[in-house]
This record gives structure tokens, C-alpha cells and sequence, in this order.
């Protein structure tokens, strides 16, 4: 699963210590359910962003994945520049280095912010991934706004790109 929502602002306003709290509190969630993934990515950069970096860290069985990256253009070519020059560039590798550390790509995105916007962080994730909208911000973000999105996804019937028959 992957969050995405507020600017580096919002990021840094939270505190350090609401900061571990969320990622705790959010990382047990999907533990619970099951998941071994999170990603909280911010929605864009938005004005005098301070400097944050990425970082991750496991609570229970789910690596939740700190990503402050907003700019969704500037992740692509990052991850196109770390590809070894030797190995052959497909959707596989290309995608194994655009969501390093996680080992896949999420299948529910939480998007916080209104439905007729999509946020430029994400570009690859657009493909395949099932996207929730909660029009709050990132301060509003609690467990059970994540709760909410994972009902909403396991009510809906995917087709990964298919039509109906």
C-alpha cells in the first residue's frame, strides 16, 4: 500500500515525534492486514521545502518506507540511472528500481487530497494501482482513514487493465 499526501512542510510540521507515532501506528495497521509494504510519499514539494530523505524501517512484519520524494518525473530518471548498464532495461527492472526496498509495486494507493487532481508524485504507480481518495490533509491522516481506503479496494472488483466480459 502506498499513502500519499501533504508537502515537505507538512512532512517536517508533524514533528518528529507524531512522525515515529504515525509511522507505528500506520505500520501495524498493514501488518495486521497482512501487507509487507507501506509507502508515505509526499504529494508535492510545495513552498520552502526543508531538506528530508528517505528512510525506512520495519514495525512487525511491514517495512514501512519513508519517501519524500514528490516529484514523480525525477524518481523515474533516478531509477533509470542506478539500472546496472548490463542488465536489459524492461518493466521488471525498471519497476524493481523505482520501488526499492520494496519488492513490488502497491496495488491501493491513498491519495489525500481532492479526486480531480493527481498528485505528480506518482507517474508509474498509475498503471496498475487502485486509487482511493480522502480529501483531507496530511495532519488529518489517521488509522482509520487507512482502514476506510482497504475496505473501499477489497469491495472493488479488479481487472489489472481488463474489460468487463
Amino acid at each position: 500500500m502506498m499513502v500519499v499526501g501533504g508537502t515537505f512542510r507538512a512532512w517536517a510540521d508533524l514533528g518528529d515525534e507524531r512522525w515515529q507515532q504515525r509511522v507505528h501506528d500506520l505500520g501495524n495497521v498493514i501488518d495486521g492486514i497482512g501487507g509487507a509494504w507501506l509507502t508515505l510519499r509526499a504529494y508535492e514539494l510545495g513552498d520552502d521545502p526543508p531538506e528530508l530523505v528517505p528512510w525506512h524501517r520495519r514495525v512487525g512484519g511491514c517495512e514501512v518506507i519513508v519517501d519524500p520524494c514528490a516529484d514523480g518525473r525525477g524518481r523515474f530518471a533516478e531509477a533509470m540511472a542506478r539500472l546496472d548498464p548490463e542488465v536489459e532495461v524492461n518493466e521488471v527492472t525498471v519497476a524493481t528500481s523505482l520501488y526499492d526496498p520494496a519488492d513490488c509495486e502497491p496495488d491501493l494507493v491513498l491519495i489525500l487530497g481532492p479526486s480531480t487532481q493527481l498528485p505528480p508524485s506518482l507517474v508509474w504507480e498509475l498503471a496498475y494501482a487502485e486509487l482511493v481518495f480522502a480529501d483531507i490533509g496530511w495532519h488529518e491522516l489517521g488509522v482509520d482513514h487507512v482502514l476506510a481506503a482497504i475496505d473501499d479496494f477489497a469491495s472493488r472488483r479488479r481487472r489489472f487493465g481488463g474489460l468487463d466480459p
